[in-house]
């Protein structure tokens, strides 16, 4: 059995198995060459999925509960369709939580077809009888900006420019700066705006919730040829060879770091883990090692060392002052 074939997607394959009962089970003793034309499949395909089917069925999975058919030379006829010839019947909780499902669909940002989650959802709640009395509203940043979220949405339709003022986190600066949208993204329940960025010349993602304030420029987005939207693989951030390699010796109490962060090496040979990860910014580096305390050592790059030990220092020293007021080196460091 070969089962999807190579290049189709998953839904589409689903469907059709879904389909392939109720549509032989109406036919009995129909020829599978001719199925497989009306499907528009191969036979053989066609018959890796009737194979498949062969263990399909009810909760139990055992005798009388799965799929069954019997062949008859080139022909074939469904026996047992374990209930898939019915229309599908949903109890009250199960349309609730499909109405739940949809609405919070219909509220993720850059959603493309809006129009099909609506006519699903009258579809459901009128065959429910009454609409569900349920509002929903996504718990992350999406939910306290709504108006910027339109806006957004609107400037990556009408492809306009934008001015923002945007929190880094990992530079722990804000910053203004004038950008082309490209598209909206949704990654890890945040809400991103991934656009051509002026200031940098690349592309960036900017965190939705993080853009402080925005104006739509009197002007077209002005997208350069080697703008491309980013892959998303494994999240936001995809490390590169150019980003800085940061060493580090971890305790037991820092071990989520390898899980956290894409790591390059995780030696867990011994109690202190080795463990090496790119960053797009040693200031950020910083700032996690110092917050982590003993339980992390930095081991490389030299730079990252010197400005943990010198933020170390100004700290005992601020511990040290009366007033507690000496000056920490700059941020930079």
């Amino acid at each position: 059995m070969t089962g999807r074939p190579p290049g189709t997607a998953a839904t589409g394959w689903l469907a059709r198995l879904l389909n392939l009962v109720p549509y032989l089970h109406a036919r009995p003793g129909m020829r599978v060459a001719d199925a497989a034309a009306d499907l528009g499949v191969s036979e053989q395909q066609l018959r890796d999925d009737l194979e498949l089917l062969w263990v399909c069925g009810l909760p139990g999975y055992g005798p009388g509960d799965l799929i069954d058919m019997a062949f008859d030379g080139d022909r074939v006829t469904i026996t047992y369709d374990a209930g898939i010839d019915r229309p599908l019947r949903l109890t009250p909780d199960e349309a609730l939580a499909l109405v739940v499902a949809l609405r919070m669909l219909a509220e993720t940002p850059g959603v493309a077809d809006r129009g099909a989650i609506d006519r699903a959802l009258d579809k459901i709640e009128t065959a429910a009888g009454e609409p569900a009395p349920v509002a929903v509203r996504l718990p992350v940043g999406a939910d306290r900006q709504p108006d910027r979220l339109s806006q957004l949405r609107d400037a990556v339709a009408q492809q306009r420019a934008l001015e923002i003022t945007y929190y880094s986190a990992t530079r722990d600066r804000t910053t203004d700066r004038v950008v082309d949208p490209m598209r909206m993204v949704m990654v890890g329940g945040h809400s991103y705006l991934e656009a051509w960025c002026r200031r940098a010349r690349q592309v960036r993602r900017f965190r939705v919730d993080r853009i402080d304030a925005l104006v739509v420029r009197d002007e077209p987005a002005a997208l350069p040829p080697q703008a491309r939207p980013a892959p998303i693989v494994n999240g936001i951030f995809q490390p590169s060879q150019e980003l800085p390699l940061v060493t580090l010796r971890v305790g037991r109490g820092a071990r989520w770091i390898a899980e956290y962060y894409p790591c390059e090496r995780v030696d867990e040979s011994r109690d202190g883990w080795l463990v090496s990860l790119r960053v797009t910014d040693l200031a950020w580096a910083r700032r996690l090692v110092l917050g982590l305390g003993p339980e992390v050592e930095v081991l490389a790059p030299p730079a990252l060392v010197e400005a943990v030990r010198r933020h170390a220092a100004a700290a005992l020293e601020a511990y040290a002052t009366p007033t507690g007021l000496a000056a920490p080196p700059s941020v930079g460091d």
